[in-house]
């Protein structure tokens, strides 16, 4: 990732970010990892439907949805294709490697939704749509839910992540899980984004040697290439936003409490998030839709959560229309300096000429809070409580404690072999329960109080920046949503993306404009899978 704004900022708050995987780490690839991802092998593709699979692998929804309905494609011949495809770029030729596990059911599960269609049986736009999910998302079927880790690996679970859950329910097939930085990236700093010991490097399609982010960085990468039309992530902070961007794709991250935690393997319960990985805004809003609903089961979700949204209901190509938008007033107080940030500049122009009045105002900052010291020892404080949630769930897992992961990862490092400083680093963290509830309060004040006070000075609908600045990273301590969407690459052809963000649960306004810029930018690229 390119140097991000700020970099007079002290080195606590690089090696926070270090932790949280959104600054760049020495890029080494890796071989594949002792454990290697399964293949699955395609059946063979009715001829009749060959014409009709020209372009499915970069197809939205609503296009695979009309060659469903009105030509008569098949979802069995979607998941062959996809399949096809998978084994030809992600792990053979440019050798992606985005995915660390197909599903074995993935073609028996697309027949019965076939099935189901001819009856007239559709349950709804994502019914016989492919999905792939983050290796840290539970599956109750033969597929490992590992978070990168040979430690995790044994007998699969036994129930489904609740949003999976709704997925299945939906009609959606889920075709495999997808990479990611290990542990979320709370393994070692040094590691590559998008490395695991597990499933190995994971590369950008667009640009081969270039960082790929993490730690959603499969099911970026895996939208990205066209491996499937929707992949689910997760983020603690940073982990669906700069995935998405560096590979140049849509990535939201949902509000704290819309969407279930319950069988995720999260670092922590204060910021964890899963959502939509996609290539459209589209598309994001009906995954939205499609993952939302009330679990009794995660407590963050006992405050009022809003239901019977429907996030697709403000896509508008003229969204833009009328709102009030702020924007970093460091870009010249009026408007973005072509010098500072072309790109950046250039998408603004493209709000303004959709009719979007744009405000300066000052960025929120990390600086305002007197206890952002303490920010990473208190995701390392979640890390240690969370965990033997993770153990204490699992049956025949090759470790039962932190102490014994350590453990482990000494004697089974993968290749190469990585450390895990960040592990023992939380280890050793001392957990005080008062200052613990005290200091993350604050956080959470302080950084939502910053963001509703430029909302309501100034009058504003949203706020956006360049989604290298150091804002997306401020937001998922608020608890609020963000929306990254593809604006093009700069001259160095590194890809860049535009951040929506707002107020807790203005996902389906952060989507409208999201949309409305979309449309109207027409940014995002194809990958060209070269070096």
């Amino acid at each position: 990732m390119q140097a991000i704004k700020g970099q007079g900022l002290s080195a606590l708050k690089v090696s926070l970010v270090l932790a949280l995987s959104v600054l760049s780490h020495p890029y080494a690839f890796a071989t594949s990892a002792s454990s290697t991802p399964d293949t699955l092998n395609s059946e063979p593709i009715d001829p009749a439907q060959l014409n009709l699979l020209e372009g499915v692998e970069y197809a939205s929804v609503s296009q695979l949805n009309d060659k469903y309905t009105l030509q008569g494609l098949t979802s069995v011949s979607v998941v062959n294709y996809l399949l096809n495809r998978i084994e030809r770029l992600d792990k053979n030729g440019p050798t992606i490697n985005s995915i660390i596990e197909l599903n074995p059911d993935a073609l028996t599960i697309a027949a019965q939704r076939d099935q189901e269609r001819s009856l007239g049986q559709v349950r709804g736009p994502l019914h016989g749509v492919p999905v792939l999910l983050k290796d840290n998302i539970q599956t109750a079927d033969s597929m490992q839910t590992s978070a990168g880790s040979l430690a995790l690996v044994g007998q699969p679970a036994a129930d489904d992540a609740f949003i999976v859950q709704r997925l299945r329910d939906a009609g959606a097939i889920v075709l495999g899980k997808t990479n990611l930085s290990e542990w979320a990236g709370f393994r070692d700093p040094a590691i590559p984004s998008g490395w695991s010991a597990r499933g190995g490097q994971t590369k950008n399609p667009h640009q081969l040697t270039a960082d790929p982010c993490g730690s959603s960085t499969g099911s970026a990468a895996a939208a990205a290439a066209g491996f499937a039309p929707l992949t689910v992530g997760t983020e603690t902070n940073g982990s669906i936003h700069c995935p998405s961007f560096m590979n140049g794709v849509v990535g939201l991250k949902p509000s704290l409490g819309l969407l279930s935690r319950s069988g995720i393997i999260t670092v922590s319960k204060n910021q964890d998030t899963p959502g939509p990985i996609t290539r459209t805004v589209r598309d994001a809003a009906l995954l939205l839709n499609a993952m939302t609903g009330s679990d009794p089961t995660d407590s963050v979700q006992h405050v009022r959560v809003p239901e019977s949204v429907d996030y697709t209901a403000r896509l508008s190509a003229d969204a833009l229309r009328g709102k009030r938008i702020g924007f970093p007033a460091s870009y010249d107080q009026v408007s973005a300096d072509e010098s500072q940030d072309p790109n950046f500049a250039r998408a603004l122009q493209v709000l303004r000429d959709a009719g979007a009045e744009l405000v300066p105002v000052a960025e929120p900052s990390y600086e305002t809070s007197p206890y952002m010291e303490h920010y990473q020892a208190l995701l390392f404080m979640d890390l240690n409580r969370e965990a033997p949630n993770w153990f204490s769930s699992r049956q025949g897992m090759p470790v039962h404690s932190l102490e014994e992961l350590v453990t482990f990862n000494q004697s089974t490092p993968g290749n190469p072999a990585y450390g895990q400083d960040t592990i023992t680093a939380f280890l050793n963290t001392p957990y005080n329960e008062d200052d613990y509830n005290t200091l993350w309060s604050d956080l959470h004040s302080r950084s939502q109080a910053q963001i509703d006070q430029l909302l309501t000075e100034h009058s504003l609908d949203a706020l956006v920046d360049s989604a290298d600045g150091f804002v997306p990273s401020i937001v998922p301590v608020a608890g609020y949503p963000g929306i990254t969407v593809p604006s093009g690459a700069d001259a160095q052809g590194t890809l860049k993306g535009l951040y929506f963000y707002g107020p807790r649960w203005s996902e389906a306004l952060l989507l409208g404009l999201a949309y409305s810029y979309e449309q109207a930018a027409q940014a995002r690229l194809t990958p060209a899978f070269s070096s």
